[in-house]
C-alpha cells in the first residue's frame, strides 16, 4: 500500500464568508454544549481536564466545531506531533499555542490503545491518497463523483458543497444556505449537485455551471441519505422524521410516507428496487418505486442496528449490522440472512459499505485509527488498512466509474480516494 497526503490550492474565501463559517460553526458548537449533560464533563460533573499548562487554551480553543467531551471520549495519541496533525485539520492556530495544546493532550491524554484495529494482510495493493478541505471545521463528508470526473463533498456543519479536480488538487467551496446543513450530496446526469437539507427540511438543487440554487420543502424535517432511479426520481431517507421520500425534479412533485424508525442509507438495484436500511429497528426495507410500498426484511437479535448498505451484481443485498461489528447478506429471493464477523470484533462498528466488482469494502468506524476493509465472498476472506488520517469516521463511500472508492474522514476535514488495483 502506498499512501499519499495532500493539502489542496483553495480560492480563497472572502471574510464575509468566513465569517459567516465562523459564526455558524460556533453556533453548532454553542447548541452542542446546551443540550450536554454536565456529566459528559466527567463522572458526577467531575472535571475530566487535569490543571497543567495548557488547560485553558484546550477549552477555550477545542470547542470552536466540537464540545471538549469528544478529546474525552477519543482514543488519544502517543505523541504531541500527532496530537498536533490531527488538531492541525481542524483549527490554524500559532506555533506557540499549537505546541502548548499538543504538548498538555499528549500528556494528558494517551492513545488507547484497546481501540487499535486488527488489521488483516492480503494480496490486494491500494493506495489512499487523502485532501485537507478548504474551510476547517465544516464536518466534509459523503464524498461522490460527478460525470465530468471531479470529487464532491458536503461541508455539512459550515453549509457548503465543495468541489475538487482530483488531478491537481486544486479545490473550491459554494456556499449553500446556511441553514441547511447538507447530509449528503448526489450529482444528476447533466452534472447537477443534490444534496439534504437536513436541518432546514429541505431537498436542495446547486447548478456548479451559475451558482444558482433550487430548494423543494419537504414534510419531514431531516432528510438524510439520498439516491437517484433510473426513473429520473430522488429517493430519500428522513432518519429522525421516520419518512422516505420521492422527488420528482422534473415538476417538482413531491410524496412522503411514513416508515420503521431511523431509516438511514439507500440504494437502488437492477431491478429498479429501492433498499433501505434502517439505524432504529432490526430491518431492511425494499420499497417499490412506484407504488411507494415497503417490505420488511428482518435480521437476526433486536439489538442489531444497519447504518449503510450495497447490492452486488446478482441482486444479493450486502449491509454493515453496526451495533453487533458484523456485515451481512439478503437474498431476496429467499430472505435467507448469513453473517461475518468483522475482524476488530464485536466494538468495530462498521458504518460505511460500498460493492465493488462484487467484493465488499467497507470500514470499521470503532477504531482508532479507522480501519477500511475488503472482504471476499468468493473465498470470505478479509483484509483490511489503517485509514492514514485516522480519524474522524467513514460514514459513507462512493464508487468511481474506474472502480476505485472516494472516502472522507468528517473529524480531521479529509476528503479522499482509494485506488485499488
Amino acid at each position: 500500500m502506498r499512501i499519499c497526503s495532500a493539502v489542496a490550492r483553495t480560492k480563497r474565501m472572502d471574510s464575509s464568508i468566513a465569517q459567516h463559517c465562523k459564526s455558524l460553526l460556533m453556533l453548532a458548537s454553542l447548541s452542542a454544549l446546551a443540550c450536554m449533560p454536565v456529566s459528559s464533563y466527567g463522572q458526577n460533573g467531575a472535571d475530566p481536564f487535569p490543571d497543567g499548562p495548557g488547560k485553558d487554551l484546550v477549552l477555550s480553543n477545542c470547542s470552536s466545531c466540537h464540545s471538549p467531551a469528544a478529546i474525552t471520549r477519543a482514543a488519544g495519541f502517543s505523541s504531541a506531533d500527532e496530537w498536533r496533525r490531527v488538531f492541525s485539520t481542524m483549527i490554524t492556530l500559532p506555533d506557540a499555542q499549537a505546541n502548548t495544546i499538543a504538548s498538555y493532550l499528549a500528556e494528558h491524554f494517551p492513545e488507547d490503545t484497546s481501540r487499535r484495529p486488527t488489521l488483516i494482510a492480503g494480496d490486494t495493493n491500494i493506495e489512499i491518497i487523502e485532501w485537507t478541505v478548504p474551510t476547517l471545521g465544516q464536518r466534509s463528508r459523503d464524498p461522490i463523483e460527478s460525470p465530468d470526473g471531479a470529487i464532491w463533498w458536503t461541508g455539512m456543519w459550515a453549509s457548503l458543497a465543495g468541489r475538487l479536480d482530483p488531478e491537481t488538487g486544486f479545490m473550491e467551496e459554494f456556499r449553500l444556505p446556511p441553514s441547511a446543513r447538507p447530509h449528503t450530496i448526489v450529482p444528476d446526469a447533466d452534472g447537477n449537485i443534490w444534496y439534504t437539507g437536513n436541518s432546514n427540511g429541505t431537498i436542495g438543487m446547486l447548478d456548479p455551471q451559475t451558482g444558482m440554487i433550487t430548494e423543494y420543502k419537504t414534510e419531514a424535517r431531516d432528510p438524510h441519505s439520498a439516491v437517484f432511479h433510473p426513473n429520473g426520481n430522488l429517493y430519500f431517507t428522513s432518519q429522525g422524521a421516520a419518512m422516505l421520500g420521492r422527488l420528482n425534479p422534473a415538476n417538482g412533485d413531491l410524496k412522503e410516507i411514513n416508515v420503521e424508525p431511523r431509516p438511514y442509507g439507500i440504494k437502488v438495484d437492477q431491478e429498479g428496487t429501492v433498499w433501505v436500511a434502517f439505524n432504529g429497528t432490526n430491518k431492511i426495507g425494499a420499497l417499490h418505486p412506484d407504488s411507494m410500498e415497503i417490505r420488511y426484511f428482518e435480521v437476526p437479535d433486536e439489538r442489531t442496528r444497519i447504518r449503510r448498505l450495497d447490492i452486488d451484481s446478482q441482486g444479493i443485498v450486502w449491509f454493515v449490522n453496526s451495533t453487533m461489528g458484523k456485515i451481512g447478506r439478503l437474498d431476496p429471493d429467499t430472505g435467507e440472512i448469513r453473517q461475518w464477523d468483522s475482524p476488530s470484533g464485536p466494538t468495530s462498528h462498521p458504518y460505511s459499505m460500498a460493492v465493488i466488482d462484487d467484493v465488499i469494502w467497507y470500514n470499521e468506524s470503532g477504531m482508532r485509527p479507522d480501519a477500511l476493509v475488503r472482504f471476499d465472498p468468493e473465498d470470505e476472506s478479509f483484509q483490511s488498512w489503517a485509514i492514514p488520517s485516522g480519524v474522524g469516521i467513514i460514514r459513507h463511500t462512493w464508487v468511481t466509474e474506474s472502480g476505485d472508492l472516494l472516502i472522507h474522514q468528517s473529524s480531521s476535514n479529509q476528503v479522499g480516494i482509494v485506488r485499488i488495483d
